[in-house]
């Protein structure tokens, strides 16, 4: 009887033994298998000494407190400048005040109690140069009685407008400061491309230094297309933010150089904007500083590009008065009396095919040879007349107001 019940003890003792050796042997597997399923430790030399500090940083470590935004505004913050502007105008006195009957009955110093108003503008600009030069629009100082240049320190100046050129929009202002000025770093706009990044930096709608990102939108954006007719300039187009105030403060590439000019705002758009390249800046800055002014030739036609389908649209108009030849080229809509194109003979209606031998295809292109040609230098116009085709000697002259 004692027999059974000690083989049942043996058998209970022997699950018993097997359960613990079985936890025994996962327990060391466990051990072996842990360690290959992590990255062993890094093993340092005295050369690595960078590297180990690198691993051990947090990822928001490793990019770096400062963003390339704030070491560009860093950079070129200091030059950047807010231009306060003040003009006194005359309102125009009621006609009737001057009949003698009325000036009887108000009396004759009434007549002379002109009533005149304060105006004030504000935009930026930035410092050229350590003499004081400052460049900013046209449209910022035209017509001041009064300019105050005030810098990011606080300390302001009295400028002195030493040139304007409406046709560029641009502006050259003196301020007396010392010669230990910040000066805004130039960059080169013909290394600028598409989608590079965009930072406006300037006074919008009167909040001092207010810096705005975005990229570039497109380039060469002219004028005419920006809805300035009178303006000969190819825009950089952005996405930064470009308010009221902005006029004339820099943009600036992502190294914090400048770019452009911030000058114009589509009123009817969100998010675009439009620059002065800094290319062209330089070469109008100088001959400001130097003549304060700049000579523009023209030819004195108002013009459109034409296409054959624009030209089809016409013709099959049973209304148009005019029938326009189907072919690319500059369809003339107007010739200014006593011009040079009116000199030489063009007319209206008359489509500009080549300038000395080289085809033109769009009124951008045609206005852009006759800005970057003399004043006083002959141009050989070909046009399409009806069915003819003619050749007409026109001598530039000096464009005397930009309207």
């Amino acid at each position: 009887m004692r027999f059974p019940k000690l083989s049942r003890s043996f058998r209970q003792l022997g699950t018993h033994v097997l359960a613990i050796a079985l936890g025994v042997l996962l327990t060391v597997s466990t051990l072996q298998v842990l360690p290959s399923q992590a990255e062993p430790a890094p093993t340092v030399t005295a050369g690595d000494s960078s590297n180990l500090i690198a691993q051990r940083q947090s990822p928001s470590a490793a990019i770096g407190s400062t963003s390339f935004v704030t070491a560009a505004v860093n950079r070129v913050g200091s030059a950047v400048v807010r231009i306060d502007t003040e003009r006194t105008i005359t309102r125009r006195v009621d006609p009737f005040m001057e009949d003698p009957f009325f000036r009887r009955f108000f009396g004759e110093g009434f007549s002379q109690q002109i009533p005149s108003e304060q105006l004030r503008g504000l935009g930026s600009g930035f410092i050229l140069d350590k003499s004081g030069l400052v460049l900013t629009n046209a449209h910022v100082v035209d017509k001041a009685d009064k300019v105050t240049v005030r810098l990011k320190d606080g300390r302001t100046f009295e400028g002195k407008v030493q040139g304007i050129d409406e046709v560029t929009d641009l502006a050259v202002v003196k301020i007396n400061a010392g010669n230990d000025l910040p000066v805004a770093p130039l960059g080169s706009s013909s290394n600028v491309q598409v989608g590079d990044w965009a930072i406006a930096v300037g006074n919008p709608l009167g909040f001092d230094n207010t810096v705005t990102l975005g990229i570039v939108s497109t380039l060469k954006r002219s004028s005419a297309q920006v809805g300035i007719s009178d303006k000969r300039l190819d825009f950089i187009q952005t996405d930064a933010a470009i308010n009221p105030g902005n006029s004339g403060g820099p943009l600036l590439n992502g190294q914090g150089e400048v770019i452009g000019i911030n000058t114009a705002i589509r009123p009817d758009a969100m998010g675009i904007g439009f620059a002065i390249p800094i290319d062209k800046a330089k070469a109008i800055a100088a001959q400001l500083q130097r003549d304060g002014k700049v000579a523009h030739p023209y030819l004195g036609v108002q013009m459109l590009t034409l296409t054959p389908d624009l030209a089809k649209q016409n013709n099959t108009d049973p209304n148009s008065p005019i029938q326009i030849p189907e072919i690319n080229g500059v369809f003339v809509m107007r010739v200014v009396p006593n011009s040079p194109a009116a000199s030489a003979g063009i007319r209206r209606g008359d489509v500009i095919l080549q300038v000395d031998g080289k085809p033109i295809t769009s009124a951008e292109q045609l206005q852009n040879v006759v800005e970057d040609s003399r004043l006083g230098q002959v141009l050989q116009v070909k046009v399409q007349r009806g069915n003819q085709t003619q050749q007409f000697s026109i001598r530039t002259a000096e464009l005397q107001n930009a309207s």
